[in-house]
């Protein structure tokens, strides 16, 4: 086998067994590099938000293939894929970030269960009923599959340790920068289209795995995913939720309130009925299959590149 597939199957299982780093997590220190740049060079125009994406993801990119080149051998170039594959995935942080929310609804505690959902989602959570936060994990739980497990282990086959830290530079950007609002619309633009452009593979393998990974809610998934995908305001978490809605026989999608009073009449996905606590590790469960099934296709795909 590759040393590249033994490096990202390793990986993948790193941050199965262990999840995100606790101390010194990679990710934060570049989100920390990212924020005194902006101050750096801030201005109200795409031009100036190309330069600041340019920069960083180009940083990054390589970062990883220096890292990579440096590598002494087979097995060091095993280890330094597992080790960036560990730093950039987040499927175990994202399952444990939504048990906790189901765990507090379980137990009744709506308010905790609110304040714990803001870790997930940017959306105002302050008046959600258990049904709504309910959705608002799950979608979560959908989108971040595709972004944080299923896409970074994609540009890890096809790119190795560049690709894997460029994606995810340029998802934190997104992350950071990437919004509708007054100081980002112009200079989070370019961030927002590359991280939709990265995307693009990741979340359509997201969807493939969605589909044969639940094969009675296969048809439904389908179905959802070719009617309602497209109505979706980003063009890769509509697949990914569509998906997920016809998998688990659910609906996902409605009004999002966010913090700013701005408020999203998101398209309905599925035809399933409303979300409640239980879908939570229903949808978890659907995540790790997900995650499992990207990880030896990308390690697949790293044997044939190789071979």
């Amino acid at each position: 086998m590759s040393p590249r597939a033994i490096g990202l199957l390793t990986g993948f299982a790193l941050d199965r067994l262990l999840g995100d780093p606790r101390r010194y997590h990679p990710v934060a220190g570049f989100g920390t590099v990212a924020m005194k740049a902006e101050r750096a060079w801030y201005a109200d125009d795409r031009a100036r938000g190309v330069l600041h994406s340019a920069t960083l993801v180009g940083g990054a990119v390589v970062l990883g293939a220096a890292a990579e080149r440096l590598a002494p051998g087979r097995i060091g170039t095993a280890l330094v894929t597992a080790a960036a594959t560990w730093a950039v995935l987040g499927g175990r942080s994202l399952e444990r970030e939504a048990m906790a929310v189901h765990d507090h609804l379980d137990r009744g505690d709506l308010p905790a269960a609110r304040q714990r959902l803001t870790h997930l989602v940017g959306r105002d959570t302050s008046e959600l009923g258990a049904d709504e936060v309910s959705r608002a994990v799950v979608e979560s739980v959908a989108e971040n599959t595709s972004d944080a497990v299923v896409a970074p282990l994609v540009w890890g086959a096809v790119a190795g340790v560049p690709g894997l830290l460029g994606y995810r530079a340029a998802n934190t950007l997104d992350a950071m920068v990437g919004h509708h609002n007054e100081r980002y619309e112009r200079f989070g633009w370019a961030s927002a289209r590359l991280d939709d452009l990265l995307n693009l593979p990741g979340s359509r393998l997201s969807g493939l795995l969605a589909v044969a990974a639940s094969p009675s809610g296969a048809a439904d998934a389908v179905r959802a995913w070719r009617r309602d995908a497209a109505e979706h305001p980003s063009p890769n978490a509509g697949v990914v939720e569509a998906t997920f809605a016809g998998s688990l026989g659910v609906r996902l999608g409605g009004t999002n309130t966010y913090y700013g009073n701005r408020v999203e009449h998101r398209a309905v996905m599925g035809d399933g009925r409303a979300t409640e606590p239980a879908d939570i590790p229903r949808a978890t469960r659907l995540a790790r299959k997900i995650g499992i099934g990207a990880a030896l296709v990308a390690a697949a795909y790293a044997v044939v590149q190789r071979s």
